[in-house]
């Protein structure tokens, strides 16, 4: 098995890590003490194709591959989960669905918007009581002889404070949960779209997460992405890249709490010697450093698997057809199970080594502890990944 990048794929990773380096570390900060949307940054990001990286280039995007996409949202999580997340959202969770199964007209009126970052994208999935059970959609999408009308309250949306569309699951058969789920592409601009200030979260500020409450929000039938009854698994295929890509938003937050540690094992002293001669940090540094190791084998297998089955889209059947646990979900689940989690306790290895000076208030060790925490969470928790995992094993 050759392991090694692609020369366009190590090439790309150094031309994003330099970005990061340069233009979105030094914003990082300002980002989580603020919580406000970095819009100017994401049009940056955009310039480099890192709002549609996998996205065609004939619809506008970078054309490149998903492992390549997997190294850009680590190498952005190193310095900012913030601008990582915003990207991954925009191409797993909107660009990539719309490219694959978005009608031409879809295509044209968004993709390159998206892959220009000339539109921001959002997926209004989670409800209430729409988490970890996403098929319990309580939103309702209306059929008249106009189109559709949608009604119901989102949670947690990422990227809707700038979000320009949104894609909307609601149920058009209330009752058939997953089966009978529709998804539409909903401009933020309709009349019934409000945006509501959600609760602050402990990390990733600056997403731009809120509510939304639809309200007679009346949408045309051409608006359906799919076909009706199609959306939970539209749903479900964007959330394999999506996991994806937060397997490797975790990696870049724990290889950046990795290094912290590193510096600080050999800078600081105690009882005359740099701390990293210690054998118990050294034994923190090296079960850090070989969990990430073995979480960033786990992301590329899945970045592979994924990329291998969008390449095929040609033989896909039908979404409304496809399996539950397919390798390719399996593969995804497993990558942001076990990066996520890996993730969390390099971070917290990284505050117990860095002590007081990690614990602080404005340490780089202390926004990375919080960032990484959602990565057990958003896009499906660490319990939903298992269950996943396991109904592929049992067969």
């Amino acid at each position: 098995m050759i392991l090694e990048l692609t020369e366009a794929q190590a090439s790309f990773q150094r031309e994003i890590r330099r970005f990061a380096a340069d233009r979105v570390a030094p914003e990082a900060v300002g980002i989580d003490d603020l919580g406000t949307f970095p819009r100017a940054l994401i049009r940056e990001a955009a310039g480099l194709g890192l709002m549609g990286v996998t996205i065609p280039a004939s619809w506008g995007g970078a054309g490149r591959d998903y492992v390549s996409y997997a190294l850009a949202v680590e190498a952005l999580a190193a310095a900012s989960a913030v601008i990582a997340v915003i990207a991954a959202v925009n191409n797993s969770l909107v660009a990539e669905p719309i490219a694959e199964f978005g009608s031409d007209t879809q295509k044209q009126m968004w993709l390159r918007r998206l892959a220009s970052g000339d539109a921001i994208g959002a997926f209004a999935l989670s409800e209430e009581h729409a988490g970890s059970d996403a098929a319990n959609q309580q939103t309702v999408a209306r059929l008249d002889e106009q189109g559709y009308v949608i009604n119901g309250r989102k949670v947690w949306v990422a990227n809707a404070e700038a979000a320009d569309l949104l894609i909307v699951f609601a149920a058009t058969q209330p009752g058939l949960r997953g089966r009978g789920v529709s998804a539409f592409l909903v401009p933020t601009e309709t009349a019934g779209v409000t945006r509501v200030v959600a609760a602050e979260s402990l990390g990733v500020r600056g997403l731009g997460c809120m509510d939304l409450e639809l309200t007679d929000v009346r949408v045309e039938a051409d608006t359906l992405l799919g076909s009706p009854g199609d959306g939970f698994p539209i749903a479900m295929w964007a959330l394999d890249g999506g996991r994806v890509a937060i397997a490797a938003q975790a990696l870049g937050v724990g290889t950046a709490a990795l290094q912290e540690a590193l510096r600080h094992a050999k800078s600081r002293e105690a009882f005359g010697q740099p701390i990293g001669n210690y054998q118990a940090i050294q034994w923190m540094l090296a079960d850090m450093a070989t969990e990430l190791d073995a979480a960033r084998l786990l992301t590329l297998k899945a970045a592979g698997s994924v990329g291998r089955d969008q390449a095929a889209s040609t033989a896909r059947p039908a979404p409304s057809k496809m399996p539950g646990a397919s390798t390719k979900t399996c593969d995804a689940s497993m990558a942001k199970l076990f990066a996520s989690e890996a993730a969390h306790r390099a971070a917290d290895k990284a505050m117990q080594i860095l002590a007081s000076k990690g614990y602080r208030r404005g340490s780089v060790v202390e926004r990375l502890f919080r960032d990484v925490r959602a990565t057990e969470i958003y896009q499906g928790t660490s319990e939903v990944q298992r269950m996943v995992i396991a109904e592929h094993i049992l067969g």
